[in-house]
């Protein structure tokens, strides 16, 4: 058995409207979910299939970070899909450039964070102090580099080019999805 916590403000999305969210959860992933509202904490126990019963953590957790469900729930259907949290705190020294760094991550209109999701294909969603990534391992690993970038200072317009020359390249032989 596992437990994952998750913020109070997240719990209802997580549980969904009636307990659907938390049924289709437990019926794709094959495990029972136990969420204590009180406290957040989500206890997951494997009732099923291993190998999905060890994605659900990261299923409740990516929920728990700010996810929709659904976009949570494509870790269960591929084994490549992978979840990735950035923790922006550790590369701040306290809240104004907490707020700074966040800002500079989401962009003007949030125009750098859908730039990340355009030219990547993966799901980007920054809440609280962290950012999390949905992918593929190259799709999480570019905007993983292009969010060190940013964070280390370097102008938008460089990461921006970076994240151009690696779409050129992520989509060179494949198709990434993109959001219209």
């Amino acid at each position: 058995m596992q437990h994952v916590k998750v913020p109070q403000d997240r719990i209802g999305v997580l549980i969904g409207e009636g307990g659907s969210t938390l049924r289709e959860i437990e019926s794709r992933a094959e495990v029972r979910l136990d969420v204590d509202s009180e406290n957040g904490s989500v206890a997951i126990d494997s009732v099923g299939d291993p190998v999905l019963g060890m994605v659900a953590p990261d299923v409740v957790r990516a929920v728990g970070r700010g996810f929709a469900p659904e976009d949570a729930m494509a870790l269960l259907d591929d084994d490549m899909m992978m979840f990735e949290l950035i923790e922006i705190d550790r590369h701040t020294r306290n809240k104004n450039d907490m707020r700074r760094q966040k800002g500079r991550l989401i962009g003007e209109n949030g125009r750098t964070r859908e730039l990340m999701e355009e030219l990547t294909g993966a799901d980007v969603v920054i809440y609280g102090s962290t950012l999390g990534i949905i992918g593929q391992p190259e799709e999480v690993e570019v905007v993983r580099r292009a969010v060190d970038m940013i964070l280390d200072g370097a102008p938008h317009g460089a990461v921006y080019s970076y994240l151009e020359r690696k779409h050129n390249d992520l989509t060179r032989g494949f198709n990434v999805k993109q959001n219209d």
